[in-house]
């Protein structure tokens, strides 16, 4: 195992880069703190900071895109209806099963929305009560399991047309539920401990530097290229840690299991060449 140190430098860095993809894109700072951390912590000690800040961070981007709610609120109510009893059930989970089979589920679960989202698929989604209470209480699961909701909250919203300023806002007004709900059944279940204040600490200063840097840089650069590669990095890094934790509970033996984050990479560099290949064609 790497020291501490080396795991508070690697959980600084990424964080920081997590941070900046956030203030961009408006999402993914827990998609892509996660992955890398878990690879030094546990979800039940990593996952109470992570949302803590989620919570600041939703605030923020939900203020600056309070234009586009008066849009949105309609196709998200239903979603968030059904979070609050996927969030009992996934913080009971969290608090109750073996750490290692928690990494297990959280690499099973994002990886494929990943690569799905990756594939750049489109279906028409329609919020309905019918949609959005069984989607809503599968995120609350998914999200206090592992922090993560970002991209099937993005395959969704990408999916009903929104305009940029709609889609941001839509995905503010979801997680800021999501995390408030989170800490405060966290907090209830006394999953606060004082490893998870100490990695508090280490994200706040990442946050604080990246989310404004962000925030101005994507006006100078190509939001679907930026995102795109920020999905390939997500990818590779969750393809590395699944590979990791399949060691870890016996599984697959190295270096056998490598061949899941093979396989991502694999996948991965064809669905880059289609989405350039696409880019160039409609520049010509």
């Amino acid at each position: 195992m790497p020291s501490l140190d080396t795991a508070v430098m690697v959980l600084a860095g990424i964080t920081l880069f997590a941070a900046f993809v956030n203030g961009a894109l408006g999402y993914g700072f827990s998609s892509l703190t996660v992955p890398v951390a878990l690879v030094f912590y546990t979800n039940r000690v990593l996952n109470p900071a992570v949302v803590v800040v989620e919570v600041l961070i939703n605030l923020y981007v939900l203020f600056i895109n309070m234009s586009g709610v008066p849009a949105v609120w309609k196709r998200a109510f239903p979603i968030l209806i059904g979070l609050l009893p996927g969030i009992g059930v996934g913080a009971l989970v969290l608090a109750s099963l073996q750490p290692g089979w928690i990494k297990f589920g959280t690499y099973t679960v994002i990886l494929p929305l990943i690569l799905v989202q990756a594939a750049g698929w489109r279906r028409p989604i329609r919020s309905t009560w019918l949609v959005g209470l069984p989607f809503g209480t599968a995120l609350g699961v998914l999200y206090s399991v592992t922090t993560i909701s970002g991209p099937p909250l993005a395959i969704l919203f990408n999916n009903q047309g929104l305009v940029k300023n709609e889609f941001r806002a839509g995905l503010a007004l979801v997680r800021v539920a999501e995390s408030s709900m989170t800490a405060f059944v966290y907090y209830q279940l006394g999953l606060f401990v004082a490893e998870s204040e100490n990695i508090l600490l280490v994200l706040i200063p990442s946050v604080v530097v990246g989310i404004p840097l962000g925030a101005y840089l994507i006006r100078r650069l190509d939001a679907e290229t930026f995102r795109r590669i920020c999905m390939s990095f997500d990818a590779w890094v969750v393809g590395f840690g699944f590979s990791r934790v399949l060691i870890d509970l016996n599984l697959m033996e190295s270096p056998l299991a490598y061949s899941v984050m093979a396989v991502t990479i694999l996948i991965d560099i064809y669905l880059l060449y289609v989405f350039f290949t696409v880019q160039r064609a409609a520049s010509s």
